[in-house]
C-alpha cells in the first residue's frame, strides 16, 4: 500500500531527498516576502502563485499546487500551480471531495496529510475520473503526489497544498515540515485575505451601527485592536479578550500595552509602532504577545489606517496573526544547519554500531528498553568507545526520532560561553551580545540533546542544567522570563562522576538526576571477539574512501589487533586502519607491528604470585600505586603514570574492584 496519512521516513542508510535538500537561505528570503505580501494586503493568487514558485525552486523535479475549496465542501478549485502542467489542471479542475478522490481530494475529506508514492498502482486514483485521472497524471510524469489540508483555526477546511514529482518516491522528514510550513502561510495568506474582505465590508461597504459593526469585529477569528489617529485602544474584538484574559476595561487602560506585549519589544520596537503611526500608511510589526497563561507568542500585527472620504484619519485597525510556529520554525532551522555543519565538519567514528560480543549485546538491549521511553540516560566510558554512537541509537529508536539531536561537548567550550551555548542569550546579556540568540535546548525542542563529557560542566551551570531536568524550563542568559522546552537528555562521561561529588565539584542532585538509566560501554579490549568484524568493517570502508580494492587481511595482523590493549578504543583502531590502507600496496592488509607497542598490563610487570588469582594481583598492584601517589591518579607523578596504563583505564579498573582510592589520600 503506498498511501499513508501519517508518513514516517523509515530508512535511515539512504533518503533519496537528501541529495536535494531545500535552500534554507533562500526560502526563509521567500518567506519574509510572501509574509510581506500578506501584510500589504497584496491579492491572494498573487501571494499563492509566489509561495508555489519559492517551494518548486528548492528541487528541480518539484510541482507544488495550492487549491481552494468551495463553500459548499464538495470540490476543490486550483488557485496556484506555476509548474504542474496546465492542461493536466484544466482537464481535471475542479478536483472532487471524497475518501478516493486522489491525493488532494482524499486529503481535504479526511483533514489528514496524504503521501502517495506511486500514482500508477495507488488505489485512491481509481475513484477520481473513474480511473482516467491516473491515466492523465502519468502521461504528464506526474508519479508521486503528496498532499497536507489547509485547516483553520477552528478547525474548517480552507483548500490543500499539493505537491507533484516525476519520480517515484515518499518525502523525507525535511520535506514533510517543509509542506506543513508551506500549507501554515497559505492558511495565513486565506485567512488574512477572508479577514480583510470581512473589513471592507464592515467598515467601507455596510453602513451599519457601531454595535452592529463590532459584532462583525468580534465575530473574525484574528486578534483585532480598534486605535484611534493618535494610536489609543478604542476597542478590541472578542478574539482579544479570550487570547489574553483581559477584560474591556483592562484593554481601554493606559497600561494596556505594556502587559499585551513582551517588555523588551516595547523598549525595542516602541520608536517604530509611533513612526508607523505618524506617517500614515500601512505598516506591521512582529510583537510578542502575552497569552493569559502568561506565556509570551509571536504575532504578526498589521497596522492598517481607515480614512473618510476626504482623507482624515478615523481609525487604525491592527490585526494580529500568530506566527510563533513560523518563528521557532525559522530558529530550529538555522540551529540545525549549524548543528549539521558541525556534524559535517567533524569526522564520526562509524556510521553504524559494528559487533555482536556478548558484551555489546547487552548495551543494545539496555538501548531497546530505554530508547522508546524519555527517561534521562547517562552513558559511561573510556574515551573512544562510541558514546555518542549510543545516543544517537537511543534517539533513532525514540518517539523524538523525527526531531533534532543536538550534541554539545561541554568540556571544548570555555567555562564563560557554555551557558549562552546551552540556553542561549538576549542582547547586551555581555559584551559581544550584539543580538538574540537561541541555545542549544531550544533548537533541540522535541528531539534529544547529547551531552559529551558531562563532568566537565561549570558549577553554575550545573544549576540551571537541573532546573531543566525538574522544571523543564529555563532562562536566556540576560533574562529572567522562563522558557518551557520539551527536550530528552543524554549525558556522557568518560570520567567517574561519583568521585567528582565526592570531591565537591560536581553536584550530587544533578547526579541522581542524569543517572536515571546508566549504561556502561565496555572497552574495546572487553570485546575481543568484535576485533575481526570491526576490522573487516573499517578496511572496506576506507579503502573504498581511497579508491583502493582490499581483499584480505593477513591472519597474524588480526592476532595481533585482537592482542592490543587499545587505551584508545574503538577510535585508535580506526585510526590506525585508516593509517594502514593510505600505505597499503597491494590486495592484503596488514600492518606494522612498530605501531601497536602494547601496553603492559599491571600484572605483566611482575613475576606470577603462587596462590593468588589474576584479579587479585592486579588489584594489590593498583592499591599500591594509589598509596605511592597518595591517591592520585593523574600527572606525572599519579598512579596511572606509575602503572604505565591511561588515565580512563585505571578509573575504570578501580571502579570495577570497588577500591576506595580516597582511603590512600588519608595515608
Amino acid at each position: 500500500m503506498s498511501t499513508s496519512t501519517h508518513p514516517v521516513p523509515t530508512d535511515s542508510s539512504h533518503d533519496p531527498a537528501d541529495e536535494a535538500q531545500p535552500q534554507t537561505g533562500s526560502l526563509l528570503a521567500a518567506t519574509r516576502r510572501i509574509l510581506e505580501m500578506i501584510a500589504a494586503g497584496a491579492r491572494l493568487t498573487d501571494i499563492l502563485t509566489n509561495l508555489c514558485a519559492a517551494i518548486d525552486e528548492q528541487q528541480p523535479d518539484m510541482m507544488s499546487m495550492v487549491s481552494l475549496l468551495d463553500p459548499d465542501g464538495q470540490r476543490l478549485w486550483p488557485a496556484a500551480a506555476p509548474r504542474v502542467p496546465a492542461d493536466f489542471v484544466r482537464a481535471l479542475s475542479p478536483f472532487p471531495v471524497g475518501e478516493t478522490m486522489g491525493c488532494c481530494g482524499t486529503a481535504a475529506a479526511r483533514k489528514q496529510c496524504v503521501i502517495v508514492s506511486d500514482v500508477a498502482s495507488d488505489p485512491l486514483w481509481s475513484g477520481l475520473r473513474d480511473g482516467q485521472s491516473r491515466e492523465a497524471a502519468l502521461a504528464r510524469g506526474l508519479r508521486a503526489a503528496w498532499s497536507q489540508p489547509l485547516i483553520s483555526r477552528d478547525n474548517t477546511v480552507l483548500g490543500t497544498f499539493g505537491l507533484f514529482h516525476g519520480t517515484v518516491r515518499s518525502p523525507s522528514s525535511r520535506e514533510l515540515r517543509l509542506i506543513e510550513d508551506a500549507a501554515h502561510i497559505a492558511v495565513i495568506a486565506i485567512e488574512g485575505e477572508r479577514s480583510q474582505t470581512a473589513l471592507r465590508k464592515a467598515f467601507l461597504e455596510i453602513k451599519t451601527s457601531e454595535q452592529e459593526l463590532r459584532s462583525i469585529v468580534d465575530a473574525i477569528p484574528q486578534t483585532i485592536v480598534v486605535l484611534g489617529p493618535d494610536g489609543n485602544v478604542l476597542y478590541a474584538n472578542r478574539s482579544v479578550l479570550e487570547y489574553t484574559g483581559f477584560t474591556t476595561t483592562e484593554v481601554l487602560a493606559a497600561d494596556f500595552r505594556s502587559r499585551f506585549f513582551h517588555p523588551e519589544d516595547l523598549a525595542r520596537l516602541g520608536d517604530a509602532r509611533r513612526e508607523g503611526l505618524s506617517r500614515g500608511v500601512p505598516f506591521e510589526i512582529e510583537w510578542r504577545v502575552r497569552r493569559q497563561d502568561g506565556q509570551y507568542r509571536w504575532f504578526l500585527i498589521s497596522y492598517r489606517p481607515l480614512r473618510d472620504e476626504q482623507g482624515r484619519l478615523l481609525r487604525w485597525y491592527a490585526t494580529g496573526t500568530d506566527i510563533d510556529d513560523r518563528k521557532r520554525a525559522e530558529e530550529r532551522m538555522r540551529s540545525e544547519n549549524l548543528a549539521l555543519r558541525e556534524d559535517i565538519d567533524r569526522s564520526s567514528m562509524f556510521e553504524e554500531i559494528v559487533g555482536s560480543s556478548p558484551a555489546l549485546r547487552r548495551v543494545l538491549a539496555q538501548v531497546t528498553k530505554v530508547a522508546t521511553t524519555d527517561s534521562t540516560v547517562l552513558i559511561l566510558g573510556e574515551t573512544g568507545t562510541g558514546k555518542e554512537l549510543v545516543a544517537r541509537a537511543i534517539h533513532k529508536r525514540s518517539r523524538r526520532s523525527t526531531r533534532a539531536f543536538i550534541r554539545v561537548n561541554c568540556a571544548a567550550m570555555p567555562p564563560s560561553l557554555i551557558a549562552s551555548e546551552l540556553f542561549g542569550h538576549e542582547k547586551g546579556a555581555f559584551t559581544g551580545a550584539l543580538q538574540r540568540r537561541l541555545g542549544r535546548f531550544e533548537a533541540a525542542d522535541g528531539g534529544t540533546i547529547f551531552l559529551d563529557e558531562i563532568g566537565d560542566l561549570p558549577a553554575d551551570t550545573q544549576v540551571a542544567l537541573l532546573r531543566v531536568l525538574q522544571e523543564r524550563e529555563f532562562e536566556r542568559v540576560g533574562s529572567s522570563h522562563p522558557i518551557a522546552v520539551d527536550v530528552r537528555v543524554v549525558a556522557a562521561t568518560n570520567g567517574d562522576l561519583e568521585a567528582a561529588v565526592e570531591r565537591g565539584v560536581f553536584r550530587s542532585d544533578l547526579y541522581y538526576r542524569l543517572n536515571v538509566f546508566p549504561i556502561r560501554i565496555p572497552p574495546l579490549r572487553e570485546r575481543v571477539d568484535d576485533v575481526p568484524v570491526l576490522v573487516e568493517y573499517l578496511v572496506e570502508r576506507y579503502a573504498k574512501k581511497v579508491g583502493k580494492r582490499i581483499r584480505h587481511v593477513r591472519k597474524q595482523t588480526l592476532e595481533l589487533f585482537q592482542a592490543y590493549d587499545w587505551p584508545g578504543n574503538v577510535r585508535e583502531l580506526q585510526n590506525v586502519i585508516e593509517r594502514a590502507v593510505v600505505l597499503c600496496d597491494g590486495e592484503t592488509f596488514s600492518i606494522d607491528e612498530s605501531w601497536l607497542k602494547a601496553i603492559p598490563s599491571a600484572a605483566s610487570k611482575r613475576a606470577p604470585l603462587q596462590g593468588v588469582t589474576l584479579a587479585a594481583g592486579e588489584k594489590a598492584l593498583i592499591e599500591a600505586a594509589l598509596a605511592a601517589s597518595h591517591g592520585r591518579i593523574s600527572g606525572l607523578s599519579g598512579a596511572a603514570a606509575k602503572l604505565g596504563i591511561p588515565r580512563q583505564t585505571l578509573e575504570s579498573k578501580i571502579k570495577a574492584m570497588h577500591i576506595d582510592r580516597l582511603a590512600f589520600r588519608v595515608r
